[in-house]
């Protein structure tokens, strides 16, 4: 068994991972040793299908060191007119990039791919037999988020007879073999799926999707790095929610307003994960008209696909197509930073390479488990739809207390992976169109903070009204 010695040990090379490592090469003088199962760096990038995309700019996703992508506006297709968003061979290009130019070019770093991590400082190659022991100052868990996708699982439903069940990878190799398409999810990875489907001149009424729980989701268009963006968001869900008497008016002022999307306006979401579309992809679901609503799968056999609330036939002509992979597991928040145990999880909502940078940046500026806990308070990933006021205020009040914090507030002014920093970054823009009136809106940037105070005590009174209704 090999003897090694490090500062820190990092258990992952996924985007968590490797973005709070780069803010340790930046800040400290540390040595770093990570240990990851795949072959190369990027996480779960590595199992992805292969036409999946970021849901969010590539401007900032990654590194804070490197930027990912060319900060381009897209000219065509369904993400027309917005920043652009990375392939899968891009994000785990980068991360490769980042690993063999940075990380280990800077002599600090040794990294052990195709080693699976058995805990207490030992670890082991997947390909020999080679074992390591580490004597280490601090162990990161990049991994407890526990992203998992659906090619690296077997389905959560039975299979019986000869009927045909496939992950989202196997989809543009299988899918011209099948004359029906039966998509099982809600989330991003349906999403994906059925958005594939009809680009590639499947007709809808050739897909069925099978929908457990419908979503909130996201108008990307309000997820930029832009100050229109933040504009948009001031009028359709700051100003709408400061403004709302219980939750269900909440949701209604907001949706109304256009800062919560759904897919059937008839139907009310239970459901919220951070989904993104943009307008053109939304009016693209809203084609596939036989969306079924029983409940998850429990079983398919050659003839019928069995549900918690009902059954529909099925045949061997049709491919079923397994998207019900939880990608953001809801895992119990615990404290980040404990002595020798560092465990990342998200500080932002959905904003995961963001919030662990920000606890690279916090590992290497402050010296108090204390005081960093109290920077970085875990926002647990949501999953209802209440979870969208509770993460929501959960990031005020984190954001709040970064503020306070003049090395802090100054990271997260010039951090590429904070998407406000990009319009910071554009203040002299933003006061050269104001003075040129060409932008009206700017006039209600100028209330956005009283706007955000009184949609934030709201929040606060409406998850009290819900808590007191149990």
């Amino acid at each position: 068994m090999q003897q090694l010695e490090t500062d820190y040990l990092v258990i992952g090379s996924g985007a968590m991972g490797m973005a709070f490592c780069d803010e340790l090469i930046a800040g400290t003088n540390a040595s770093i040793i990570i240990v990851d199962k795949h072959h190369q760096p990027g996480g779960h990038w590595n199992d992805a299908y292969p036409f999946v995309r970021l849901h969010q700019p590539s401007a900032f996703y990654g590194v804070n060191s490197k930027k990912l992508g060319n900060n381009t506006i897209d000219a065509t297709g369904l993400n027309k007119g917005l920043y652009e968003l990375a392939t899968n061979s891009e994000v785990c290009g980068y991360f490769d990039q980042v690993m063999q130019r940075q990380f280990l070019s800077s002599g600090r770093v040794r990294y052990f791919p195709s080693c699976e991590y058995l805990g207490n400082g030992q670890f082991s190659s997947l390909l020999s037999d080679e074992k390591y022991s580490v004597s280490f100052k601090k162990e990161v868990d990049a991994t407890y988020m526990n992203v998992v996708v659906p090619s690296k699982r077997p389905p959560p439903f039975s299979l019986e007879g000869n009927a045909k069940c496939a992950p989202i990878n196997e989809l543009p190799v299988l899918g011209k073999k099948y004359n029906n398409f039966v998509i099982v999810g809600a989330g991003k990875t349906a999403i994906d799926a059925v958005l594939f489907l009809l680009k590639n001149d499947v007709k809808p009424q050739k897909i069925s999707w099978i929908m457990p729980r419908d979503s909130w989701i996201l108008d990307r268009a309000q997820i930029q790095p832009t100050f229109e963006s933040i504009g948009m968001a001031l009028t359709s869900q700051i100003i709408p929610g400061s403004q709302s008497e219980d939750i269900d008016d909440f949701f209604d002022k907001i949706s109304k307003a256009g800062g919560l999307l759904r897919i059937d306006d008839n139907v009310k979401p239970t459901m919220y994960r951070c989904s993104t579309v943009t307008k053109a992809e939304l009016e693209q679901l809203k084609r596939v008209e036989n969306v079924i609503r029983k409940g998850r799968v429990k079983s398919i056999n050659d003839t019928e696909i069995v549900l918690e609330h009902g059954s529909i036939p099925t045949n061997l002509e049709t491919l079923h197509v397994d998207c019900a992979g939880d990608g953001l597991a809801k895992r119990p928040s615990v404290p980040i930073f404990n002595e020798r145990k560092i465990t990342l999880q998200s500080v932002r909502t959905c904003q995961q390479v963001f919030s662990a940078g920000l606890l690279g940046y916090v590992e290497a500026s402050f010296k108090d488990d204390a005081k960093k806990n109290e920077l970085c308070k875990p926002v647990p990933h949501p999953n209802t739809d209440i979870d969208f006021l509770r993460n929501n205020l959960a990031d005020v009040i984190n954001r709040e207390n970064w503020t306070k914090e003049p090395k802090l507030k100054n990271w997260l002014q010039t951090s590429r992976l904070n998407f406000e920093s990009h319009i910071l970054n554009a203040t002299l823009k933003i006061k050269i169109l104001s003075a040129l009136g060409r932008l009206p809106f700017l006039r209600k940037l100028n209330k956005a903070d009283d706007a955000q105070q009184k949609a934030t005590e709201n929040m606060r009174r409406l998850l009290d009204l819900q808590m007191s209704s149990r």
